[in-house]
């Protein structure tokens, strides 16, 4: 009795040992891994985009062409986790933006005219604070720059909670009007592609002249109504696509460093 044993033992030995080999070569995806996003048409449909943008003489436009254009760019697998991607950091050239009732006559107004470029900033203060920096430039001297504190998940703003206001002032649109409450809600096909902030501080500069932007930004009774969001609903090296609170949506293209 004692070989047959010996040879049980040996065997599930055997059995062991082929079953660990078999488990150390099974690897188990990695959900946090960096995901390389198929450019399969995506590059074909940017090239559309930007030649149909091209195309416009105004940068404040309700194009069909291009809103489609830009649902099936967001239809694509780009860049996951946007808002807090490597990717999303830098100067961002504003292309084109929609004509959205609910954004304030203001931001129309400024968006309206080509004659001056538009730049978007994702960068951080000198507290190490994200800001998102909006920049018109009316030549190559005098700007205007507002800054806008920023939160996403990988650099959270205690502030930031939800806006809890439309923004009309006595049922008027002076500010623009928000999305709130359920209107509000993040998609959660899209996880960590919000960018949160507050309008905090401007100013015109011109050649070295430095003026206040008349906005309280900083008053308490206008803090909620300066609050807002975007929604980065496509990324990649070179384009972003945002969907904002007031439901205005925005073509940018990445500048080079």
């Amino acid at each position: 009795m004692a070989m047959p044993r010996k040879l049980a033992a040996t065997a599930a030995l055997a059995l062991l040992c082929s079953s660990a080999s078999a488990f150390t070569s099974f690897q188990v995806p990695n959900p946090f891994a960096a995901v390389k996003p198929s450019t399969t048409g995506a590059i074909e449909l940017e090239e559309k985009l930007l030649a149909a943008i091209e195309q416009k003489d105004k940068r404040l436009d309700n194009s069909d062409e291009i809103a489609s254009l830009v649902t099936k760019l967001e239809a694509t697998s780009s860049i996951p986790r946007p808002a807090v991607a490597p990717q999303i950091y830098g100067r961002w050239r504003l292309l084109q933006t929609t004509n959205a009732d609910t954004a304030s006559p203001i931001q129309r107004k400024a968006v309206d005219t080509s004659k001056f470029d538009i730049f978007q900033d994702v960068v951080f203060n000198d507290e190490k604070q994200l800001l998102v920096r909006q920049i018109v430039k009316f030549s190559e001297k005098n700007e205007l720059c507002v800054d806008a504190l920023a939160s996403t998940p990988a650099y959270p703003l205690a502030e930031l909670t939800d806006r809890e206001g439309t923004g009309k002032i006595l049922g008027l649109n002076i500010l623009g009007v928000s999305f709130v409450g359920e209107e509000a809600a993040e998609n959660p096909d899209r996880p960590d592609s919000r960018i949160r902030f507050v309008f905090d501080e401007g100013k015109f500069d011109f050649g070295g002249l430095s003026l206040p932007y008349p906005v309280p930004f900083r008053n308490p009774l206008f803090r909620d109504a300066v609050k807002g969001w975007i929604d980065v609903t496509y990324l990649s090296d070179r384009i972003r696509i945002s969907r904002g609170n007031k439901g205005t949506t925005f073509v940018l293209k990445k500048e080079e460093e």
